[in-house]
């Protein structure tokens, strides 16, 4: 439609459009454009090595010579000029600018044209399987000149430009002016839109680019911030304002599984959905995305919108009681993150936390550990913590990727600093102690310990195997994936041992109550590695744990494999003795500081017991695990008590009488005073009161009674005598644990005929004569196990109790 010519002005000429007839143009032309991109667009498995990258594709010569035509600028309407509340609908004067490319719309032969830089009809795709997806890259940038964001021109050709440097092709776009001021332009391209939106006043852009094509769209942000972040002065000066710039990537569309869980970038990987996803970042900045032969690596560092100082960012800036900056992020050391193959690795601030609960909970459950290895562990944090122990004579660090060690020493070196620990080299990998192989850590040790390799002496054996490759729950690493389910490189481990050998394994995310049978769930490959472990002839002991200060969202696990027994007293050893011992065997520090920020006596002890989820899901293997039916007391059984300060009242279930043995001995015997049925838990209270003792406190009160020129020791004596009729060992012998009865329960009479017993253990013996090797159930009641009684037959009212002589030794 045109518009008339004024009397006033006979040679001006101005186009009013219909908005809807726009609209419908604007949005037939982008359905058309990405049902093209997407016919003629990547595979969803496209890989690049480097997310962010200034190499760019230049802009062709054909389009670079192309001149943006535009309307003439009129000056913009203010409301408040004209006094005006509501804009009238005349005022909307929308001008537009289009490229002289013509648009998908407009021709008429139906051809697409587009130029020849343009990737998205390439041949090499014709035979892929093209999928409805693609990228989306969203940016908001602050602090951006007004005038450049109010100005069509300037803007169209940023547009026009950043769109020749993401290889792209520009069909068709539109700008227009806002009242009282911002721009929004939206362009139309052979793979799908480009499209912003301004607010001068505030200095703020909003972006977004959406593709279908096949390349990536990241490395053009440097170019699209060089070109839209036109910094404004600050008020009152002519200093420039720092560009503040938002930005987030997301693949989009409908991807098969399989190419979803190949690719980094992924919304299921955790470099994109802790990094590349996230908008409300301050800053994310790459240092490094690269490729090695073996993984990909990625190192970025990251600082959130809501981050306050830590203590180390006060004590840098002396910080002091009410500076506001405590509230802000304006001091934050921004935070490094390491990621392989997408998968987070390692966070800076919570680093040592994770590192210490791989390492220390296995060095300590070993009683002397000289010979180390570790397979993994490249960015070297895993041998710093292991050089702390004094006791370690030699560490056979086994890493495949030597590049990964490379840029681990130069932008993680944090990781490998040894410079406050006395005794230690100041790089980690430098310490004479220190050997680092670069090798596939499962042929390495099938090679050497493996069946059918020489026979390797016992002192070139290991004490404590740590595992610190990427963890089980991870598939599409294929390196890390035939480490946990080679039954072959399991024997090797085990082959590779001293007798009283222990392995850790770090072994991903806490299972959770919710969680599926685990060999059916997504930690599937987690079981199978458990069930190697526990059905290996060798393994002794298996202990898991976890720690839920390693900076990721849900708590870490970990496991320890123990090759003997004897391990399971040093696992459970109280805080008194674990604190002692890190006195002992940890070196000291060149700034007097503890080398452990974490670890300690009570951080051990929260590991002895494993969490719930473990049992849960543990119970939902098939079959279901005999254990897993004493998880708890059963509520339809009666509970009978003994009161001794109450006897033969109605608070006592029963009472103490005087009998006359056969050989005429009088003894205290205990009777029911009333109806007690099978099953029925006795005096569960008086059992839990039951006091323990360990076996080096018995042998220091027995070396108390040898001591010559003591004196008369006699109750010493008594004591131990009390012990050792009243005690009996813990299940799990290996503890060093006796449980002495205390309450009613010790007058019971005891007999060598089971058939004459009344009274036995609440936890029978288990079906296959031991403990087994691995039971979240036992490690959790193993107490209750140890001290609770049921009634093995029905009792009637006044019938004595009689309990089987050695009866917990069944």
């Amino acid at each position: 439609m045109t518009g008339g010519k004024s009397s006033d002005d006979a040679t001006k000429v101005t186009y009013s459009i219909d908005i809807r007839v726009f609209l419908v143009v604007i949005v037939s032309g982008m359905a058309l454009a990405f049902g093209v991109g997407v016919a003629f667009g990547p595979s969803a498995g496209s890989e690049f090595a480097e997310l962010i990258s200034s190499k760019i594709s230049p802009p062709s010569n054909e389009l670079l010579d192309k001149n943006i035509k535009s309307v003439k600028r009129q000056p913009t309407k203010h409301s408040s000029d004209i006094g005006e509340k509501i804009i009238p609908q005349s005022d909307l004067n929308m001008k537009h600018v289009n490229f002289d490319q013509p648009s998908l719309e407009d021709l008429g032969d139906g051809v697409v044209k587009h130029y020849p830089n343009s990737k998205s009809g390439s041949s090499d795709g014709d035979d892929e399987e093209h999928l409805p997806a693609g990228q989306h890259l969203l940016v908001d940038i602050k602090n951006v000149e007004a005038a450049f964001l109010n100005s069509e021109e300037r803007l169209a050709g940023a547009m026009v430009e950043v769109i020749q440097s993401a290889g792209l092709t520009l069909l068709s776009y539109h700008c227009h002016s806002l009242i009282p001021a911002g721009v929004s332009c939206v362009g139309v391209l052979l793979e799908s839109h480009i499209s912003f939106h301004t607010w001068p006043d505030e200095g703020v852009i909003t972006l977004d680019l959406f593709t279908c094509g096949s390349n990536p769209l990241l490395p053009v942000l440097p170019e699209l911030e060089r070109l839209f972040g036109i910094p404004r002065t600050k008020s009152g000066s002519t200093e420039l304002e720092k560009i503040v710039t938002l930005w987030s990537h997301e693949l989009r569309g409908f991807r098969d599984s399989s190419a979803r869980k190949k690719h980094h970038l992924d919304g299921q990987s955790d470099l994109a959905s802790w990094v590349v996803s996230l908008l409300e970042v301050l800053k994310k900045e790459q240092i490094v995305s690269t490729l090695s032969p073996f993984q990909r690596i990625d190192i970025w560092d990251i600082l959130d919108i809501d981050d306050t100082p830590t203590y180390n960012d006060a004590v840098k800036h002396n910080l002091q009681e009410g500076d506001p900056r405590w509230l802000t992020s304006e001091l934050v050391t921004p935070e490094r993150y390491l990621f392989l193959d997408g998968t987070i690795q390692m966070q800076s601030h919570s680093e040592r936390e994770f590192h210490e609960a791989l390492v220390h909970p296995a060095m300590f459950t070993h009683s002397n550990p000289e010979h180390v290895a570790i397979v993994g562990g490249g960015e070297g944090a895993v041998l710093r913590e292991v050089l702390k122990h004094k006791t370690v004579k030699s560490v056979t660090m086994i890493e495949i990727d030597h590049m990964m060690v490379d840029i681990a020493r130069k932008h993680l070196p944090f990781m490998s600093n040894c410079t406050d620990l006395i005794g230690v080299a100041d790089v980690c990998f430098e310490d004479e102690r220190a050997d680092i192989i670069y090798d596939d850590g499962r042929a390495w040790f099938v090679d050497h310990f493996g069946k059918g390799a020489k026979k390797i002496a016992a002192v070139d054996k290991f004490d404590v195997i740590i595992m610190d490759a990427l963890d089980p729950e991870h598939e599409k690493n294929v390196i890390s994936d035939r480490l946990y389910n080679d039954g072959n490189f399991i024997d090797s481990l085990f082959n590779s041992l001293s007798e009283s050998g222990v392995i850790a394994i770090k072994v991903g995310n806490a299972p959770n109550i919710h969680d599926p049978r685990a060999d059916m769930g997504v930690y599937h490959v987690r079981e199978k590695l458990f069930q190697l472990l526990e059905n290996h002839q060798e393994s002794a002991e298996i202990f898991v744990y976890e720690e839920p200060h390693c900076g990721w969202p849900e708590p870490r696990s970990f496991v320890v494999v123990c090759k003997d027994s004897s391990c399971r007293s040093n696992w459970h050893a109280s805080t008194d003795v674990i604190d002692y011992q890190i006195y002992e065997r940890i070196v000291d520090t060149q700034s007097d500081n503890s080398p452990l920020i974490h670890f300690d006596g009570a951080t051990q002890f929260s590991y002895q017991i494993p969490p719930k989820a473990w049992e849960t899901v543990y119970c939902r293997r098939e079959p279901t695990p005999f254990e897993c039916d004493y998880i708890q007391l059963d509520p339809l059984k009666e509970i009978y008590e003994f009161d001794i300060d109450d006897l033969g009242s109605d608070n006592s279930d029963f009472e103490i009488k005087t009998v006359v043995m056969e050989d005429g001995k009088e003894v205290n015997s205990v009777y029911a005073i009333v109806n007690i049925p099978k099953g029925s838990y006795i005096m569960p209270e008086d059992l839990a009161a039951s006091f323990t003792i360990h076996d080096e406190s018995k042998s220091n009160l027995i070396g108390n009674t040898k001591i010559a020129g003591t004196g008369k020791v006699s109750v010493i004596e008594d004591f131990l005598e009390f012990i050792d009729e009243h005690g009996h060992r813990s299940f799990a012998s290996e503890t060093g644990l006796t449980y002495v009865e205390v309450g009613g329960t010790h007058l019971i009479r005891r007999v060598t005929n089971e058939a004459a017993s009344n009274v036995g253990r609440w936890m029978p013996r288990h079906p296959s004569g031991k403990i087994p090797v691995y039971s979240p159930v036992y490690e959790r009641h193993m107490m209750s196990f140890d001290v609770f009684l049921v009634a093995t037959k029905d009792i009637e009212a006044g019938e004595e109790l009689v309990r089987l002589e050695n009866m917990w030794d069944i």
